[in-house]
């Protein structure tokens, strides 16, 4: 018999990708623990497969993050529907110019991300000229945000960063509790800030250029959220 025991500090149902780091563990783990070596494709396939079991029709970005790390572009196929014949997804690990200093704040409010994304997807019905606009207002944002990303332009990433929480809140899927830790965030220093993941509630993240502004955001935002964490990619 195998017994499984999960464990650690991610706030689950919060958007920062903790049922993605449990099914990608969890995959590891098997593969060791029954001597059958898995390549890393074949543990993110995997990882794919258990996030079905999470959100219905997951994107695959969390399980590509959580085996590959560090700073990706992903993108979806365009007939991607969730079925077994959807082709795969391109994604591409972008080397950075410069440090990227990360603060993430939580909420302490949980969604359902598989609920969230249907309500979307009504209103998209409802309304797809609404929803179309703000498809194409994401498009240039992402071709700029990765721009600046390759540029090591942190302040044009930030602004771009600032931009897609005006288009979280206009698609209806932040919150007043992220707006507060946003502003928080930008108040105390950083260049950009936005909630992250599903939305109405879950977690936001600030933008910090240096160590001593990353370290100032983090002591604002512990004053205002339950949990905090730094991270920097390099």
């Amino acid at each position: 018999a195998i017994h499984l025991h999960f464990g650690g500090t991610l706030c689950a149902v919060s958007g920062i990708g903790a049922s993605a780091a449990q099914v990608v563990a969890q995959a590891r783990a098997l593969s060791k623990a029954l001597n059958r070596p898995m390549t890393e494709d074949e543990i993110n396939a995997a990882g794919y497969e258990g996030e079905k079991g999470y959100h219905g029709t997951p994107s695959g970005i969390d399980n590509t993050a959580a085996t590959f790390g560090g700073v990706l572009r992903f993108q979806r196929s365009a007939n991607d529907d969730g079925g077994a014949a959807a082709a795969a997804p391109v994604f591409v690990k972008k080397k950075l110019r410069q440090p990227i200093r990360i603060v993430y704040a939580s909420t302490g409010i949980t969604a359902s991300t598989t609920a969230v994304v249907g309500d979307v997807r009504l209103k998209k019905e409802a309304d797809p000229s609404w929803f179309d606009n703000l498809y194409t207002q994401y498009l240039d944002l992402v071709t700029r945000g990765e721009k600046a990303l390759d540029d090591g332009d942190l302040v044009a990433l930030g602004q771009c960063i600032n931009e897609n929480h005006t288009l979280c809140q206009k698609l209806t899927v932040s919150c007043p509790e992220s707006d507060k830790l946003v502003e928080a965030a930008r108040g105390a220093g950083a260049v950009g800030a936005k909630m992250s993941g599903t939305g109405r509630g879950g977690l936001m993240l600030a933008l910090t250029p240096t160590e001593e502004i990353q370290d100032a955001v983090y002591e604002e935002l512990k004053k205002l959220a339950p949990q905090v964490w730094k991270t920097t990619f390099a």
